[in-house]
């Protein structure tokens, strides 16, 4: 509802292309609890949910690059001597690159 409310999202009536939405835990730090034979044992703490669009439809169907992503080395160079940097927030994530208007119908979900 709240990428709805913000306009990140919007409702359509018709797609050829319907991807199916996945609610997953959002796993925190590791906490020790007790068992049923009174042992401690770790467990990883569940901070809460997100949701996850399960593109495999897609992908199978999508033309692959085969450009491999750089070396670390090389990424570092390029960075060096820059003053400012950017990165994706957690609030809007992926979510924050636009997909041309065209494509927008590929990635329907429900």
């Amino acid at each position: 509802m709240k990428l709805l409310n913000v306009g990140i999202i919007y409702p359509i009536s018709v797609s050829n292309w319907v991807s199916s939405v996945h609610v997953v835990t959002k796993k925190g730090g590791v906490t020790v609890v007790k068992n049923g034979k009174d042992e401690l044992i770790p467990k990883r703490t569940i901070t809460g949910h997100r949701m996850c669009i399960d593109y495999k439809i897609l992908n199978a169907a999508t033309r692959k690059d085969h450009f491999p992503l750089p070396f670390i080395d090389q990424m570092l160079e390029r960075l060096a001597n820059h003053p400012y940097y950017c990165f994706l927030d957690g609030y809007s994530g992926f979510f924050q690159i636009p997909i041309h208007p065209d494509d927008q119908e590929n990635t329907t979900f429900t």
